[in-house]
């Protein structure tokens, strides 16, 4: 019974407020109780009150009348863009019906901000196209629609709206940097792939090649000698298992200030980005979003929805091996605001088997890279520091 009475609750609401605004509501009624009033009070006041108040309800009622069977579609020139893009939107309204519309105001959000821009009388088959441009400032997914119509008056008593396009996300890629190969890895792993290297000793087959002085003679591959004549070696191409777990800090209190954080996220979408297009298997953390992408765009979808997150657990790592425990290589991006001895401690936790470089983000430090007996550490002061990086590295 109180799920019904909720139910019949909010019909009434929707069937009160849906034309008339509260705002109208309050005019309307109080016009006609000063009107009432006015017959035993005899004030010239409320009679001049009652007069104005139901005056602009009828006026609100008349300019909220007229044709308004649009029909309405929002499209977007991409959906995916980085930061610094210029998004064009594009937002076509036409007439189908027979008769001619009215003039009415169209109103578009766009994430937390409203694009308003009237619409003007259409006849039968005829058509507006709006344009709307703006340049992304931040990284973010952006909600775009959906569109509506409204009709109605300027004091905001009557209104009329109706919905006529759908909602679009808009994903803002943070900024990225492109980098050199990553050779990094567990050589001659059964489960590893070709890295492009040709080597005289590893587990996937390549060729032949003449022999020379210095070369085992156990990789001789004595059928193909005694066919040509000739010594011939055995070539392999190098194999490396480069399963990759890529950890992001999202604790905001571990950052100098928010651009940090950002620079933090675009370290984070760099390496993961080359990471795919090496086809290299990749998973990733960033608080409590874990997931293992195949392909760099809805890599970089995630990465649009990372937000800081003070509840984040303090020990990356832990929350890493809890869902990738036999990585080959660790990628791990933590703030300025981090100690040393705090990553130190973090480390052990890793497999020794396992490579690690912890990429630490200190926006305007000079970059340097330090060697530990279990790690490396990174420092990271502008994101085109980060090819230098990795370069030096590999």
């Amino acid at each position: 019974m109180r799920r019904t009475a909720d139910g019949i609750l909010r019909r009434v609401r929707r069937l009160l407020t849906g034309y008339v605004s509260p705002l109208g509501w309050a005019v309307a009624v109080s016009g006609a109780a000063a009107l009432i009033a006015f017959l035993p009070l005899g004030w010239h006041e409320l009679l001049a009150y009652g007069v104005a108040a139901m005056t602009m309800t009828l006026a609100a009622i008349v300019m909220s009348l007229g044709n308004t069977a649009f029909k309405a579609s929002v499209g977007l020139e991409r959906r995916r863009v980085t930061v610094g893009d210029t998004v064009a939107v594009r937002v076509d309204i036409a007439n189908p019906g027979r008769m001619p519309t009215a003039t009415a105001r169209g109103d578009l959000p766009i994430g937390d901000m409203h694009e308003r821009f009237s619409i003007p009388m259409l006849a039968s088959g005829q058509s507006k196209e709006t344009d709307i441009e703006f340049r992304t400032l931040s990284r973010a997914v952006l909600s775009i629609g959906p569109l509506r119509v409204r009709k109605g008056d300027p004091f905001g008593l009557i209104r009329h709206e109706k919905r006529l396009a759908d909602r679009h996300d808009l994903f803002i890629h943070p900024a990225t940097v492109p980098l050199a190969t990553l050779n990094a890895g567990l050589a001659r792993d059964l489960e590893g792939q070709p890295s492009g290297d040709i080597v005289d000793d590893d587990l996937d087959f390549y060729g032949l090649r003449e022999y020379e002085p210095g070369d085992d003679v156990r990789n001789v591959h004595w059928l193909s000698t005694a066919k040509t004549g000739t010594l011939m070696i055995r070539q392999y191409e190098a194999t490396r298992r480069t399963d990759t777990a890529l950890a992001l800090s999202v604790n905001p209190e571990e950052y100098a200030s928010s651009e940090e954080f950002e620079l933090a996220v675009s370290v984070h979408a760099s390496i993961g980005v080359r990471c795919l297009t090496q086809d290299r298997p990749l998973s990733t953390h960033a608080g409590s979003m874990h997931a293992t992408p195949r392909h760099a765009a809805d890599f970089l979808d995630s990465c649009s929805m990372i937000a800081p997150d003070r509840d984040d657990n303090p020990n990356l790592v832990q929350g890493t091996l809890a869902h990738d425990h036999d990585a080959s290589f660790y990628f791990l991006t933590v703030g300025s605001l981090r100690g040393l001895d705090s990553i130190k401690r973090m480390v052990m936790a890793l497999p020794r088997s396992a490579s690690t470089l912890v990429l630490q983000t200190d926006r305007g430090a000079p970059r340097a890279v330090r060697r530990f007996h279990d790690f490396t550490l990174a420092t990271v002061g502008e994101l085109d520091d980060l090819p230098l990086i990795m370069g030096v590295l590999a």
